[in-house]
């Protein structure tokens, strides 16, 4: 059984260039998804929404490999992130951040399996978010580049994006800041983390 990777199926999206700036159309995708706010760095709330997707995640793969003979890797966790003043994002206390929590499932994975796979986490985890689901994210026409590096030095490069990028192609923004984790913090070192930074766009006026 062959075994799906999203980020070379869909390498447009989940490999971008680190030294410039792309435009691309991403198509509807289903996800799981949490919302909340608070500092991803202390809030339990964080820590609660990304142990209860990947142990959904993890469950709809074995699934998928048992009922639909479809193995594939799990995408990786993604967030949207957002703060009442945007303009001051970057200065804001992150305890004041907005954030959504996210998981890429595949379009072959079943309402019915992820009620399933549901009931399962339930059983380990106890009572899930409120906020936790299952639903179509269309983002559509969006500018992405790859931040190699620790989370806290994408400030310029983020900055770059808006003050920049931006202007100079008549866009802007038209959806949350979005990052994609292609790495895991536990195991790479700061210098080597892998992060995709994307912004939703639309043409100006």
């Amino acid at each position: 059984m062959d075994k799906i990777d999203f980020k070379k199926s869909l390498g447009t999206l989940y490999a971008p260039s680190a030294k410039a700036f792309a435009i691309v159309d991403v198509p509807p995708m289903q996800f799981i998804k949490v919302d909340d706010r608070g500092d991803p760095n202390t809030a339990p709330a964080y820590a609660a929404a990304v142990s209860w997707l990947y142990a959904l995640s993890y469950t709809l793969k074995f699934a998928s490999k048992a009922e639909l003979g479809k193995d594939y890797t799990v995408p990786p966790l993604e967030g949207l992130w957002w703060a009442d003043d945007m303009a001051n994002f970057a200065t804001t206390p992150k305890s004041a951040w907005s954030w959504t929590s996210l998981i890429m499932v595949p379009g072959f994975v079943t309402r019915a399996m992820y009620d399933a796979a549901l009931i399962k986490a339930k059983a380990k985890l106890g009572e899930p978010p409120s906020s936790l689901r299952l639903e179509t994210f269309a983002e559509g026409s969006s500018v992405q580049i790859l931040h190699v590096g620790p989370y806290a030095l994408e400030a310029p490069t983020i900055a770059r994006l808006h003050s920049e990028f931006l202007p100079a192609h008549g866009l802007v923004e038209n959806g949350h800041h979005h990052e994609i984790y292609l790495s895991d913090p536990r195991r790479a070192a700061p210098a080597k983390l892998k992060t995709i930074i994307r912004q939703p766009v639309r043409p100006a006026g």
